[in-house]
């Protein structure tokens, strides 16, 4: 370990020691080698540890990205076919909805309908029932100066400033009277 370790640096160090290098600093020079030939072994091992770790990490890793990507291509069909399950409910929701809006629609036109219907037909009851209250209360006169008479005294009764007053019954006592009036009329004609 002597002047090899620190003193040789070059190939023409190497070529002056061989030449004119006495048999010590030949044996230094040869000991030298062979500490520097195992020890380049040693690195050469140690190189070839790492290159081989190396690999083993790239291939796991590898094998590491294919299984990720394997998933991530799972996940995307799973994730597609979820949204594609969804947009299918959706527009089941829609079309169910708008079935629902339409149906309310109609259901509010036909109950409409049907109150109009009902407050005609009511109207209708009321007035036929009125006519006959009006007819009930004429009911026994056998006469046009009878008919006159009852007539005031019933819009005297019915007239909407009395407390007892009827704006309508004094319409359908009117229309019974106009009724009853054109019957003796046309009785006086035939």
């Amino acid at each position: 370990m002597g002047i090899f370790d620190e003193n040789i640096k070059t190939g023409q160090d190497f070529e002056k020691t061989l030449v004119e290098g006495s048999a010590e600093d030949l044996n230094e020079l040869k000991s030298w080698l062979f500490r520097e030939n195992i020890r380049i072994e040693t690195e050469k091992g140690e190189l070839k540890r790492l290159q081989d770790k190396f690999f083993k990490e790239k291939q796991q890793f590898q094998d590491e990205m294919t299984a990720v990507n394997r998933r991530l291509v799972v996940e995307r069909k799973r994730l597609k076919q979820d949204e594609q399950f969804f947009d299918k409910k959706m527009d089941i929701l829609k079309n169910g909805f708008m079935q629902l809006d339409a149906e309310r629609r109609q259901f509010e036109k036909e109950k409409i309908n049907f109150e109009a219907q009902r407050d005609v037909h009511e109207s209708y009851l009321r007035q036929e029932q009125e006519m006959d209250m009006a007819r009930v209360l004429f009911q026994g006169v056998k006469s046009q100066l009878a008919l006159k008479k009852r007539y005031r005294d019933l819009i005297k009764m019915f007239h909407p400033d009395n407390i007892a007053g009827d704006h309508e019954m004094i319409l359908v006592i009117n229309s019974v009277y106009e009724e009853m009036k054109k019957d003796y009329e046309v009785g006086k004609q035939a």
